[in-house]
Order: structure tokens, then sequence, then C-alpha cells
């Protein structure tokens, strides 16, 4: 038996599969046809365990693992594929064709369109993800553009910027209001705009001399 519970006013539409145990707080919209697709045409797949919370909208043609979890006013369309142990955060917005890897935190008001996340990626607050070179309407943006590419275990600081088809190696480390123009090696810290690298990671202190340095413990301890 599947124990949904739905607490106020909650639209569901035909074709969406929702996981036991899964809480819903209205109001919400659950399935909602992109442009020019019928009612039911294409499915959603929400996993079980999961809190949609209120004013928030998931289209249909994604696919959302298990634990998933929204702020309030989170906006989700076509084409995610999530995994699993994510939380995405109040009035973040995940456009079409995001990939989002497991145990990722998006924090409030994040936009991200054609992402690819490994797993524990950590993106502070009000981060940007732009997709497009050249706006507007250029017939060939997907060929040239695209969004970032981010490793496993990438930490990113609130406020960062973007660009087209970046690439984020494992492990780095972005400082808070950066810009990132170039493609970022693992295991690196970079800030500033344009992002630089400044150090690596194994470089950083703790300021409260609690650890050696950050990221002594899991899952990041565990990064060859």
């Amino acid at each position: 038996m599947n124990r949904l519970k739905i607490f106020g006013d909650v639209k569901i539409f035909d074709n969406v599969h929702i996981g036991e145990d899964t809480i819903i707080y209205g109001p919400a919209i659950i399935g909602q046809p992109p442009r020019g697709k019928a009612d039911g045409e294409l499915s959603l797949i929400l996993g079980k365990d999961s809190i949609i919370r209120p004013f928030t909208t998931i289209y249909a043609g994604s696919k959302i693992g298990n634990n998933f979890q929204t702020g309030q006013g989170t906006s989700i369309r076509e084409d995610n594929l999530i995994g699993n142990n994510v939380s995405v955060g109040t009035n973040a917005v995940l456009e079409f064709e995001n990939k989002i890897g497991d145990f990722c935190r998006i924090h409030s008001g994040c936009f991200l369109e054609m992402v690819t996340l490994g797993n524990y990626v950590f993106i502070g607050p009000n981060t940007v993800f732009t997709d497009d070179p050249h706006p507007m309407n250029c017939p060939k943006y997907k060929e040239c553009g695209g969004g970032a590419v981010v490793g496993d275990m990438v930490k990113i600081g609130a406020n960062c910027t973007f660009l087209p088809a970046v690439k984020i190696g494992r492990g780095a480390l972005i400082g808070a209001g950066s810009v990132i123009v170039y493609d970022i090696p693992e295991m690196m810290v970079a800030a500033g705009n344009p992002a630089k690298v400044i150090k690596k990671i194994e470089e950083l202190s703790c300021k409260i001399k609690a650890y050696e340095r950050p990221y002594l413990w899991p899952p990041y301890n565990e990064q060859k």
C-alpha cells in the first residue's frame, strides 16, 4: 500500500508515479505537462520517502530518486534525472535536461539548466549556471554551449555564476561570489572574477583547529 500523505491543495496529473511514504504539502502541482504535451503523455517518477513543500511545481517527463526534498516554491522542469538523497532549496529552479547525482544539496535561489552534477555536490544559495554562450535563439546553442559539468564532492559557495560548458574537477572548492569562466582542475580551490586557482584543497586550514584541515570527514576523506 502506498502511504502517500497529502496536506492541502495538491494537483496530481495522470501518469505520475509516487513512491511510498512521500509527503506533499499544498499548494503544489505534480506532473504538470510541458508545453505542447497532453496530460499523462509523459510520465513523472518521484521516489519514496520524499518531502515536497508548498508552492512546488514538478513537470512531467522527469525521474527523481528516493529521499528527495524541495523547499518552498521550487520549480523542476521536464527531462531532469535526479538521484537519491537530493535536496533542492526554496525558490530554486531546475530547468530542462539536468543530471543530478546522489546526495547533492542545491541551495535556495539557484538556477540550473543542462547541468551535470556528480555525487555529494554542494551548491550555495543564489548560484546560477548559464548554458547559452550567445543568446537569444541560436539554433546551434546546444552544440557549442550547454551547462557545466561538475565532478563528485565539489563545494560551491554562495552567489557564484558559471559560464556555459565549464568543467569543475572532482573535489574542487569554488569561493563565494566567483564567476567561473574556465575549467577548474580537481582538488583545487578557485575564487574571484574570473575565478582563478589559488591553492590546493590540501593547503586549506581549519580556523578553529578542530581538524588538521577541512574536509577530513566523510565522504570527503575517502577522496584519492
